[in-house]
């Protein structure tokens, strides 16, 4: 029977816990003084304000790119990096900042498309998905189960076995694990070094563990939980630092073996297991999953090792991005458990949800039970562990802009009808979309000649044994995706249009263009004639057909494969914080949205929507969210932030349990809740520092609300009052 008890800390453990939680504190602190708001992923870096590094260039602009240059640069750089190891934690290491901070890497100006930046410079496409990087999911088993010395191994082998007349691309990957061993080795000096020095005596056998741990995996693979978790780390810290990688996989899958054979030697206890997890989780914030149905959707994935992997989330209390994929057979006390410490804390897991992500992937016409395969890695996206090249979460494709330019050719027009603006709106969108595409096509051609995936194509099945970079073949399934944003804001200007000029006729088309183009000014009452009609999110309202109109046209143009290369397209829809800085670059809308205001988030409505509205719940908001999902895998995230004073204990996590299948049967694909007090949201907001340590989760992924800057956190408080 399934162990599920709470994990009990004995002193000793609570110590270490509580000093894990109060040192990312003091990190965070200092990120912060030197940085200012961090307004991404709670990245698990550590600050050295003094280190320098000074690059092998390549290319006359400054560039270094190549697989060989790389790597070369790599090691150099790896070798270079002060050594860490926080006393609290059970590992070694940590990561001091992404790579292009300390080098020019990219792609070199002759690789580019000049006609399509120009594309995207005119339609405000911040994100074209061209150049992107590392946003695949890797199959960390392929580590754990060789050790970096076999994976040096094995690219030497493979290097001969292929013989290739340019080896540069096994030499780039040669360079970076013969850096990492290195880098690994240091680390292990550092410990032998804090052991000799240390007084106390817990401190010094613990560092002597780390550095005969250190020692071993240089060259070797993990025996135990402890090392299998170290290995992790290692892999983090150098992921990270390659283009901010930050795709895990399903954690408790790959640590449970190692747990299951430490228990039956004796030698690990629970709370050891979920010290490791802690440290590891301390290290960094990558993406990792719990649960799930089995491949051939007979049974629940759970074990004890999810439980310990969630109670060592809890009681460390520090942003995590950690998922549970939520299924009919999911077992009801991890979930019950999960909504337990999310009322407690404020945050915590978020919910990936196996109708929408799996059988919506299957829609591409792939097995359902290739979709069970796919682990939720990143902030709103889903991926197959070492075998597909996704490119999700790097591309964005605004449709307010497409609508703004729809109104300036009306403008323009002699005629002024709903249908032409419909047919000028679909027209941009089509540019936009075709210019995308023809990126990505160029993208496949050369990045990897530019900017390998030099980390993960260790992580992958195919690119080491076939000499190819995952992103030109390495790996067998190829497929892009897209975001469409903004649809919130087109669906509302739309019914906004129809009602007050079509319908009511209360409006002409020539003082809804002198509104817009003068900011509202002097039009405020016409600014809210347009803002308050039943906007998308209310109950048979215009914009509902509007945004189902809108993603129906977005879809089905998105997913026509690339022009040249014939690249499978999955479209979803999600913005990250972008809503602001996309903002920035619209003018005033017909849903009366002020000119540089936000632009709305993924497929939800806008906060405010339902105001006026006796029976508003959460359910109403994520119905709307469920209606126009993209509908083929591609996550369309729902936002929910709840004020617990509003939910009993018991009765509370029975409505939210209720709420999550409910959202998955009506093809969700994934939830992100904080449930929080009006006044502690308010309070922290008005003064960050009351509440240093509440985490919240700001879309998928989570941080410290006090990290965020007040632009980020007004985004969930809006969200929390509407």
């Amino acid at each position: 029977m399934l162990n599920t008890e709470k994990v009990v800390l004995s002193p000793l453990y609570q110590k270490r816990f509580q000093g894990l939680h109060d040192d990312k504190l003091l990190i965070n602190d200092a990120k912060i003084n030197k940085l200012g708001s961090i307004d991404i992923d709670d990245h698990g870096f550590i600050l050295f304000p003094d280190f320098k590094f000074e690059p092998k260039v390549n290319h006359k602009d400054g560039y270094v790119y190549g697989a060989l240059a790389i790597g070369e640069n790599f090691r150099t750089f790896l070798n270079q990096i002060p050594s860490y190891i926080n006393k609290n934690s059970a590992l070694a290491t940590c990561w001091i900042g992404p790579l292009h901070n300390y080098m020019k890497v990219g792609i070199i100006p002759e690789d580019r498309l000049p006609q399509l930046e120009e594309i995207w410079k005119e339609y405000k496409i911040l994100q074209s998905g061209f150049g992107g990087m590392n946003h695949l999911g890797p199959d960390i088993k392929i580590g754990l189960e060789l050790g970096w010395g076999g994976l040096l191994k094995k690219v030497r082998n493979f290097r001969t076995f292929n013989h290739p007349a340019d080896t540069s691309f096994y030499d780039g990957e040669e360079q970076l694990l013969l850096g990492i061993q290195e880098w690994i080795a240091n680390h292990a000096k550092l410990a032998r070094t804090l052991a000799e020095a240390e007084e106390e005596e817990i401190l010094r056998e613990n560092y002597m563990e780390i550095a005969l741990m250190n020692e071993w995996l240089t060259e070797n693979p993990p025996r135990t939980l402890r090392e299998a978790c170290q290995f992790i780390a290692h892999f983090q810290a150098v992921d990270r630092t390659y283009f901010g990688g930050g795709a895990l996989s399903q954690l408790d899958e790959v640590l449970r073996p190692f747990y299951e054979k430490d228990v039956s030697e004796g030698i690990v206890t629970d709370e050891q297991a979920a010290w490791y997890i802690a440290s590891l989780f301390f290290n960094d914030t990558h993406y990792s999953q719990i649960a799930g149905l089995t491949t051939d959707g007979s049974g629940d994935l759970t074990s004890r090792m999810s439980f310990l992997i969630l109670d060592a989330m809890h009681y460390l209390h520090i942003p995590i991005n950690l998922a549970l994929r939520v299924h009919d057979q999911v077992n009801e006390e991890l979930l019950r458990r999960s909504l337990a410490y999310t009322l407690e804390d404020g945050s915590g897991v978020d919910y990936s949800l196996n109708i929408g992500c799996e059988e919506g992937y299957a829609k591409n016409g792939f097995p359902v039970e290739l979709g069970r395969l796919r682990a939720k890695v990143g902030c709103n996206w889903t991926a197959l562990p070492g075998t597909e090249y996704p490119l999700q979460d790097v591309t964005r494709c605004n449709m307010a802009s497409a609508l703004v330019h729809a109104i300036e050719d009306l403008k323009a027009s002699r005629e002024r009808t709903l249908e032409l603006l419909w047919d000028r709106f679909t027209y941009h969108i089509r540019i936009m979309l075709d210019s995308i595409k023809k990126g990505y096509d160029h993208h496949y051609e050369v990045v990897s000649r530019n900017t390998p995936e030099l980390v993960l194509n260790l992580f992958m099945h195919g690119p080491i044994e076939r000499g190819l970079n995952a992103a030109e073949g390495g790996v067998d399934n190829m497929s892009f995706c897209i975001d469409g944003i903004a649809l919130a804001t087109v669906a509302d200007s739309f019914a906004a249009i129809e009602q007050r000029l079509v319908l009511e006729q209360r409006l002409t088309w020539e003082q809804l263009f002198d509104a817009l183009g003068n900011n509202f000014k002097d039009a405020e009452s016409i600014r809210l004639m347009m803002k308050n009609v039943k906007r998308f999110g209310s109950p048979d309202s215009l914009a509902e057909k509007w945004a189902l109109k809108i993603r129906d046209y977005f879809v089905d143009y998105a997913k026509i494969s690339t022009p040249l290369h014939n690249l499978r397209i999955i479209p979803g829809m999600f913005s990250h914080g972008d809503v602001f800085m996309y903002g920035k670059t619209i003018p005033a809308t017909p849903n009366g949205r002020f000119d540089k205001d936000p632009i709305s988030h993924s497929n939800e409505p806008d906060p405010g929507f339902a105001r006026g509205i006796d029976s508003f719940s959460p359910s109403l908001k994520a119905t709307a969210v469920a209606k126009v999902q993209p509908g083929l895998g591609n996550s369309a995230p729902l936002h929910l932030d709840i004020d617990k004073d509003m939910l009993g204990s018991e009765d509370g996590i029975d409505a939210l349990i209720a709420l999550i299948h409910t959202h998955n049967h009506m093809g969700g694909t994934l939830i992100n809740l904080n449930c929080l007090t009006k006044k502690m949201l308010l309070e922290a907001h008005e003064d960050p520092s009351k509440y240093p340590d509440l985490v919240v989760r700001v879309t998928g992924y989570s941080a410290f609300f006090a990290t965020l800057s007040k632009t980020y956190r007004q985004q969930i408080v809006d969200r929390f009052l509407s």
